[in-house]
């Protein structure tokens, strides 16, 4: 049924931040046969990006305008209906998100986003997830930086490993870049909101299930400096290890006891310090009105690093992995995190559900679990590297 839809991908929120550089790229490397359109709810202002589009490859000056907004539950349903796969890069997710999701999982529409709020993941599984495995729809969250090269890393790393033994790997993540407003207003609404993401995840838990033949579950490494990679390690209390220990509870290739640890690399004490009471800083002024307010002007949604500030960006993501007496040293690394690579990770992405041979699932899935390899190939042919370092 999907394949004889009007387009192969259909990209809502194409006039934000991210958006734009998401219709950039597909722009740019989409090819000539695919079918896309762009979808948002000001017609103005897709118009304008179309033309900017049709800059960088004269075919987009025929794109198809979608008139969609959240609130419109008729228009989300006709572009789910209209389209093979939906990007949405219309965030705090949390506030803006559910409602194309269960226009997708209702139509059998493959989904894929960039949030990393795991209060929202959590709740569309709670909500969709039934459903959508019912009508063949792959709703595919964290398709950005968050999670795409932290699970796919990971699944890289394993795949070097012997089999069916208990396996063990620790993620040890540097970056460089700077943050978009929407990215400032997602992370200050999650951090706001830990008491109802505590219920859900319990609520989510308690309804999962888990494995009952293998075991899954994380490293309790606290706090310390490590002379193998010349940087403290911090515990870092993001998405990526939930959605890595779900690709590994799907996987029966992680092997028979998987244990995951994820760590921010922070080379020097003073910044170490500095990084925590920043953090802890953050935190507080998210619980509180006043001060959260005062954290969201900072930057408003649709602002962002300009081309010249993402050039400089980069990230690196080293992985430790051990099983069955071998031990190998695993790298993914790319380009700004935040906006070039994550508009590319999510833009192939949903190329990659397209038109790839994949693994066959449904339901709300991960990133290693709906494309696995497909996506690795995908990503090493657009210049993110996955590379092993070392095995012995």
């Amino acid at each position: 049924m999907a394949k004889s839809r009007k387009y192969d991908i259909v990209l809502f929120g194409a006039t934000g931040f991210t958006g734009q550089l998401t219709a950039e790229y597909l722009a740019c490397n989409g090819g000539e046969s695919l079918r896309w359109a762009l979808a948002g709810r000001s017609p103005d202002k897709l118009k304008l990006v179309r033309a900017r589009l049709a800059d960088l490859n004269p075919a987009c000056a025929g794109l198809d305008l979608l008139s969609a907004d959240v609130d419109d539950a008729p228009s989300l349903k006709a572009v789910a209906e209209s389209a093979r796969v939906v990007i949405t890069t219309v965030g705090p997710y949390i506030v803006h998100g559910e409602p194309l999701v269960a226009a997708c999982a209702a139509a059998g529409t493959d989904y894929v986003d960039l949030t990393g709020e795991p209060e929202f993941v959590d709740r569309m599984w709670l909500q969709y997830h039934d459903e959508a495995r019912d009508s063949g729809a792959r709703i595919v969250h964290c398709c950005g930086f968050d999670s795409v090269p932290h699970d796919l890393g990971c699944w890289f790393t394993v795949q070097q490993l012997p089999e069916e033994v208990p396996l063990r790997v620790q993620g040890f993540v540097r970056a460089g870049g700077q943050f978009s407003g929407g990215t400032l207003h997602s992370a200050v609404l999650a951090m706001s909101r830990l008491r109802q993401y505590g219920k859900t995840r319990r609520e989510r838990r308690q309804r999962e299930g888990w494995p009952v033949d293998r075991r899954v579950g994380a490293l309790h490494r606290g706090l310390r400096y490590l002379r193998e990679i010349g940087a403290w390690a911090v515990p870092l209390p993001t998405i990526d290890p939930q959605i890595i220990r779900r690709s590994a509870a799907a996987i029966d290739r992680y092997g028979s006891d998987f244990r995951y640890g994820h760590y921010l690399q922070v080379k020097h004490l003073r910044s170490l310090v500095e990084l925590l009471g920043g953090s802890a800083a953050l935190m507080l002024g998210a619980q509180f009105k006043p001060t959260r307010e005062r954290l969201l002007r900072l930057r408003r949604p649709g602002e962002g690093p300009s081309a010249a500030q993402r050039a400089k960006g980069w990230f690196k993501i080293l992985f430790v992995g051990e099983g069955g007496g071998k031990t190998v040293r695993c790298e993914v690394s790319g380009g700004d995190p935040g906006y070039g690579e994550t508009a590319k990770m999510l833009a192939e992405s949903a190329l990659c559900l397209a038109f790839d041979k994949l693994p066959r699932t449904a339901g709300c899935v991960t990133p290693a679990q709906a494309m696995g390899n497909a996506l690795i190939e995908r990503l090493q042919r657009r210049g993110i590297r996955f590379r092993v370092l070392e095995s012995t």
